[in-house]
């Protein structure tokens, strides 16, 4: 047992990467009314399936490794505070873009959606601009 471990009372805790912070964020906009519905779960399977993050790993795996997150920190709702360990800036903006396309692909966006997205702004350090850009790009994909 090295020195960290006796002080702190076990392992010193490893921190979430990047590949399973990008899934947590887009499983907590799938469930941020409370639940994830099918086709909620299905918009985050395709993402999950073309992006370069994910290549090679299993779905399963980064799945327990986000619900460890989510236990670590007391629940899912405090969880959000997570997504600020993101290293990577273009995951960082990957992650907003992916959270507001989740979002807006229901085609009716809820309080619990929109304040959960501002949070993610804030904590994934997204500038105004880059933002609009997002929701005014995705306006137009989901217009109809």
């Amino acid at each position: 047992m090295g020195l960290l471990s006796r002080l702190m009372g076990g392992a010193p805790a490893k921190k979430a990467s990047d590949d399973v912070l990008l899934l947590h964020g887009m499983l907590l906009m799938a469930g941020a009314d409370g639940s994830i519905d099918q086709s909620e779960l299905s918009t985050v399977q395709g993402f999950y399936d073309t992006l370069p993050e994910f290549k090679d790993k299993k779905f399963d795996d980064l799945l327990s490794q986000a619900n460890r997150l989510v236990a670590k920190h007391g629940g899912l709702k405090d969880s959000i505070k997570a997504l600020g360990d993101i290293e990577s800036p273009a995951v960082r903006k990957k992650c907003f873009v992916l959270a507001a396309d989740i979002a807006m692909a229901s085609g009716d966006i809820d309080e619990a959606e929109d304040k959960l997205l501002e949070t993610m702004q804030r904590l994934l350090g997204i500038d105004d601009a880059f933002a609009g850009k997002v929701i005014e790009v995705l306006q137009t994909k989901y217009a109809t």
